[in-house]
């Protein structure tokens, strides 16, 4: 007799006693394909009566963060509990209401036929008046970005709103602090899971976002992680095209020097010109021998990846479920 599948959606919560009752009242329990559909929550160190009011509206688990650690942290701590509970797929929802329950069967079909190992919730965008113009463009631009990096098909690189199968579930690894929805897609590509996107309703806006204070700050920050997510998983090409910078320019003004030797007889006026081009010639040659180590240590972390993936899922085995609204310190 096979073993019930069972899914968990999992929440991040950080003081939401307001909007966690609607965004819960928002979570089916049923889901076709799906025998057993529980709930848990991440309180990121709460300090509002965030936890009561997951016990009191049924939540199957919480787990706790004694001091708040960011988004990143309780995502990556939700995935975890998820798996020690016996989740064959994995959802993650935001505690704002932000995303639509209902669309939570569209968003696990694929994972449970077997179709894919990732699904991203992708929102209707040119829709939400709650976004700007300038949200909106910056929500295109970074999307477009990351499916290039990621090369995979994801129009809402952004989305919170995603699902799992608990081989991908075992596998992510989030480096950054701020958050997770772009590291994460960019690495499932790059380790060549199948990442889908399905459309999913959005919820009036209930509070302002907590993540992006600014559009400078969030363009830096999502930027940022771009760039560490291609330095960390390809890091090769990285520093290829970063040591091409000072290469180019080097090779122009040893060209320059060259000419001016050929055609003129006062050419040692020119060295400062040969000086500089040799020396960023060798910059450029030095960080594409840091991009050559990098790469070797790359091979050797996927070793270590997939050696960490095989424990874990020794380790996983035989999931005993925690009590209802056991309260785990993380």
């Amino acid at each position: 007799m096979s073993r019930p599948v069972k899914l968990v959606i999992q929440i991040p919560c950080f003081n939401e006693e307001e909007t966690l009752p609607m965004t819960v009242a928002d979570l089916p329990r049923r889901v076709p394909g799906i025998d057993v559909v529980e709930w848990l929550v991440v309180d990121d160190g709460s300090t509002d009566r965030t936890v009561e009011v997951a016990r009191e509206l049924g939540v199957d688990h919480v787990v706790s963060h004694q001091r708040n650690r960011g988004l990143a942290a309780a995502f990556t701590t939700g995935l975890d509990a998820a798996l020690r509970a016996g989740a064959d797929v994995i959802v993650n929802t935001d505690a704002d209401n932000q995303y639509d329950g209902r669309s939570i069967p569209d968003l696990v079909a694929p994972v449970v036929d077997g179709t894919a190992d990732m699904v991203v919730g992708e929102r209707p965008i040119e829709g939400i008046d709650d976004f700007s113009r300038s949200k909106k463009a910056l929500q295109r631009i970074g999307s477009s970005v990351v499916r290039r990096f990621s090369a995979t098909g994801v129009r809402d690189a952004a989305s919170g709103f995603r699902a799992y199968s608990r081989d991908a579930a075992m596998r992510v690894q989030v480096f950054g602090r701020y958050s997770y929805t772009m590291e994460t897609i960019i690495q499932a590509g790059w380790n060549s899971m199948t990442v889908v996107s399905v459309p999913v309703g959005v919820n009036p806006k209930t509070r302002e976002s907590r993540l992006v204070r600014s559009v400078p700050q969030y363009v830096s920050r999502s930027g940022q992680s771009i760039v560490r997510s291609f330095a960390l998983y390809k890091p090769f090409r990285f520093f290829f095209a970063v040591g091409l910078v000072p290469f180019v320019a080097g090779a122009a003004l040893l060209l320059r020097w060259l000419v001016l030797y050929a055609v003129s007889d006062v050419y040692t006026s020119r060295l400062p010109s040969l000086l500089t081009g040799l020396g960023l010639v060798l910059v450029a040659v030095q960080i594409w021998s840091v991009g050559f180590l990098a790469d070797l240590q790359a091979a050797n972390r996927r070793v270590l990846e997939e050696l960490r993936v095989r424990q874990r899922a020794v380790d996983l085995e035989r999931p005993s479920d925690p009590p209802r609204h056991e309260r785990d310190r993380a």
